[in-house]
């Protein structure tokens, strides 16, 4: 059987440190009726963003003030959303590099995701950047029934890419490797595989 550590091991891109980095938080609560649930914010519509008005978890580039991938991932969410992950939030874990580009270059750059159990108020004070925040219950987002493929139109043709639909919201991306990753993991109670 293999150690919780080795299970646990995020995936670290070699060389991250010489490329532009990018952190994000996941989130995830008890509900009231005791669901768990997973927060994630629709972007604002930008004219320009070819990500405009897509589901993503909080989060962004890394500022030269930023001590760590981490830090930058807990300031973001705090200007996105007004969540404080300093003050309420408990940090769980980190989940495996992602590699993109900058949204108007072909650069890459490497995203790492952060699990954190969120124990504040459920108040949130959304930025230019977020249209809104969604809470998701895992069990939905876990459910295979709920999984299906969204048409992505390329230079080269379309690709059917997986997602996951929530209440007209869709789920893709790299928002849903970090997912999937989070859901193969044994870190959020209540997921009830």
């Amino acid at each position: 059987m293999k150690s919780t550590w080795t299970v646990l091991r995020p995936r670290k891109i070699p060389f991250r440190k010489r490329l532009a980095r990018a952190s994000v938080a996941l989130i995830y609560r008890q509900s009231g009726d005791g669901r768990t649930e997973l927060l994630f914010i629709q972007r604002a519509q930008r004219p320009g963003d070819p990500w405009s008005g897509d589901m993503a978890f909080p989060g962004g580039r890394m500022q030269p003030g930023d001590a760590t991938p981490r830090a930058a991932a807990e300031r973001e969410t705090l200007e996105e959303t007004g969540v404080d992950l300093v003050r309420h939030g408990r940090f769980r874990a980190r989940l495996s590099d992602l590699v993109t580009r900058h949204h108007s270059r072909w650069r890459p750059m490497v995203v790492t995701p952060y699990v954190y159990e969120w124990q504040g108020l459920q108040a949130v004070t959304l930025n230019h950047e977020v249209e809104q925040v969604v809470w998701i219950p895992l069990s939905h987002l876990s459910a295979r029934e709920n999984r299906e493929r969204r048409a992505w139109r390329t230079p080269i043709g379309t690709l059917a890419l997986p997602c996951c639909r929530y209440q007209g919201h869709c789920i893709w991306g790299l928002s849903y490797s970090m997912l999937q990753d989070l859901l193969s993991r044994d870190l959020v109670p209540g997921l009830g595989r």
